[in-house]
Order: structure tokens, then C-alpha cells, then sequence
């Protein structure tokens, strides 16, 4: 038997997140997606008065393309993309993540080469096009979450489905409070931070393009960060798992980084391009339902209580100026359970153990 909220996840992103209008083509990336759920879109689409296209990829099969990639090879890789993504004037992408290891065998030297020629189409899909991106709930998700498989897909559609609009509101609230906002500083378990994001707008995420959805972002100053700081949540990239990230910073530039046991790894990652070592975004998460982290960036940069500051490249929304071929969300939670923390805005305490000072965004706070 199908399962209805197939039919409802579909039109929630086709009619809501992207919002399709008559006419528009869009683009259905689909990697390892049940079919069922590829012809919910389909019809969504359709029905929206949009011309569905498809581009069906695999993990298995994309490991072996990039394990030994070339870049004769990525160079027209990329220009395929680049002119795919400026034809559609939409892009809905929906992965299925049976193996969040399944890209480690793949060099970082060959993974540089793949992020350089892809880079372009990825830039114009966010900051020119509709888009939106889905993980798909597996088993692997569900055993990361801690949960059993079935557990974990109610969880899922609840946190997909949730009612953005009405989320919405807060963000506007919040939105207002950082874009008044000069200086941040974050203290917590190895934080110490300070820097600005003065005249840089905060961007409200509801819904329009990840889902699930739930953070409010801008971006620092490039030069303005300073101090230190951990980061407690798990992280995976490029498949390679990294534990108790640490940033020293010295005038907006990570000049010190460590984790659990992968120093030279990290460390790569941020030697790829000069903008690796600055920070693209910060964020604070604010799903009330997303509440503990399973190495899904889609999930975790939404936690409640949470947030993420990102080396990398910065969007076109808020931007600061930073230029690079990686964006890496990392996130710290601050709820007691996970150690606690304050974040400040021009030094008046705006959330205390992850938990908002203001009443009006007290939806954000966790619902357990």
C-alpha cells in the first residue's frame, strides 16, 4: 500500500518550499529515491502546471565516478551541470543516505577536483534558482538517530511536515534582532567567541528550500571573529567522520584545528582554497522538533538550541565576501544536556541553554 504521505511531502515541496508556478521547469535530481516517492513529485509538479525533468544518480555508482576523477573529466562534468542548472528554473533534489561512509574511499585530492568543477552549478542552484533538498529516511538515518526504522520515518514526515508558516513568525522576530545586531559573542564547553555581523541581513528559513527546515542565518564579518571554538555535534564530510571539532580563531581566520583523532584530515579540508579557513555563515537552529544530532547536516543545522558557523563559502544573501570551493556546516548544541551555553547579541543574553530570553520565540524551545 502506498504510503499517503508520500502524496503530502510532495506537494508540501512542490507547492510550498519552491512554490512551481505554470510553466517553470524542474529539475528532479533523485539519488537512490523509492519510485513511489519520484512519482508523487512527478504528478506534484504536473499538477502545478510545471514541466518535470529528471536526473537520476546513485552513491555507489557517483564513488566510483569521483574515486578516480580527472579533471578533463569533472571540467565537462561541470559544464553539463552548470547548463542544466541555468535551464530549470527550479531544482528539487532528494537524496537516500544507506551509507554515510560511502564516499571515504574516495582521495581528497580527487574529491578537490570533483567540489571545483561542480562548484559553479551548485552557486547558481542556490543563489539564482528555487531549490530545495531532501534526505530520504533509511535504516542507516534511523540507526544514527538512535531510533528504530519505523520510529524514525514518523519522525521524519512530522519534522517535514511541520507547519512552517506558523514557525515563520518567530523568525521574523529573530530576523529583526540580528539584523539590529553588531556584535555576537558565544560562550559555552571550549567557546569563547567574539565577532560582528553588522549590515549583513539575516535570512529566515522556513520551509522555502531545506526541508526539514528551522534556522535563521547571516553571515560575520570575514575579519571580525576571534576566540575559540568547539563544536559537540558529529560531523561527516566527504565521507569522513569527524568528532569534538576545535577552531582557534585570529582576526576572522581559523588559524588552529583539531578533532578527535583526524587532525590532518581537517586540516586538509581547510588548506583547500585561501576562503576555507574563513567563515561563510552563522545560523541558529530553531526546529522545536529536531532535538539530537545523526551526522545529516539537513537535520542537524536545525537542532533546537543550537548553531552552526561554517568555513567556507558564504551565499549570495548574506554575504561577507568570503570566496571558497567548500561550505562546511558544523554545529554546537547548547541545550544543558549537551553541556550548555549563552549566546549574546551587543551583550544582552538573547538564549541561555538553548533556551530563547524573549517569550515571542519561546515556539522554538524544544518539544520533547
Amino acid at each position: 500500500m502506498k504510503d499517503p504521505r508520500y502524496k503530502q511531502l510532495a506537494e508540501q515541496v512542490v507547492n510550498y518550499a519552491v512554490r512551481v508556478q505554470p510553466g517553470e521547469h524542474v529539475n528532479l535530481r533523485m539519488q537512490d529515491i523509492p519510485d513511489a516517492m519520484v512519482v508523487e513529485l512527478i504528478r506534484a509538479v504536473r499538477a502545478a502546471g510545471g514541466h518535470p525533468h529528471m536526473d537520476i544518480s546513485h552513491s555507489v555508482i557517483s564513488k566510483e565516478m569521483q574515486i578516480d576523477a580527472t579533471d578533463e573529466q569533472f571540467e565537462l562534468e561541470g559544464k553539463y551541470r552548470l547548463q542544466r542548472a541555468e535551464d530549470m528554473q527550479v531544482h528539487i533534489c532528494f537524496y537516500a543516505d544507506y551509507n554515510s561512509f560511502e564516499s571515504a574511499a574516495v582521495p581528497a585530492d580527487r574529491m578537490k577536483i570533483v567540489s571545483k568543477h561542480l562548484r559553479p552549478a551548485s552557486n547558481l542552484t542556490c543563489n539564482k534558482r528555487k531549490w530545495t533538498i531532501l534526505a530520504w529516511p533509511t535504516a542507516s538515518m534511523a540507526q544514527a538517530a538512535g531510533m528504530s526504522t519505523e520510529d524514525f520515518e514518523d519522525f521524519y514526515f512530522r519534522c517535514c511536515l511541520a507547519d512552517y508558516a506558523k514557525l515563520r513568525t518567530g523568525m521574523e522576530k529573530l530576523k529583526a534582532m540580528m539584523d539590529a545586531t553588531d556584535k555576537v559573542r558565544i560562550v559555552g564547553p571550549g567557546t569563547d567567541l567574539t565577532f560582528s555581523i553588522k549590515d549583513i541581513p539575516a535570512i529566515i528559513c522556513a520551509g522555502d528550500c531545506n526541508i526539514p527546515d528551522g534556522e535563521v542565518y547571516t553571515a560575520p564579518v570575514k575579519d571580525s571573529i576571534n576566540g575559540t571554538l568547539t563544536y559537540n555535534a558529529p560531523s561527516i564530510y566527504h565521507g569522513i567522520p569527524f568528532d569534538g571539532v576545535k577552531f582557534r580563531f585570529e582576526n576572522g581566520k581559523i588559524v588552529e584545528a583539531h578533532c578527535n583523532g583526524n587532525d590532518d584530515a581537517l586540516n586538509k579540508i581547510l588548506n583547500t582554497d585561501e576562503g576555507a579557513r574563513f567563515i561563510g555563515e552563522f545560523a541558529l537552529g530553531v526546529n522545536p522538533y529536531i532535538l539530537k544530532p545523526m551526522r545529516d547536516i539537513l537535520f542537524d543545522e536545525k537542532i533546537a538550541g543550537s548553531f552552526h558557523i561554517t568555513p567556507g563559502q558564504c551565499y549570495d544573501e548574506a554575504p561577507n565576501g568570503n570566496e571558497s570551493s567548500i561550505h562546511w556546516d558544523l554545529v554546537c548544541i547548547q541545550r544543558e544536556e549537551y553541556g550548555g551555553g549563552e549566546i549574546y547579541f551587543d551583550g544582552k543574553l538573547i538564549r541561555k541553554d538553548g533556551i530563547f530570553t524573549d517569550p515571542e520565540l519561546a515556539m522554538f524551545n524544544p518539544v520533547r
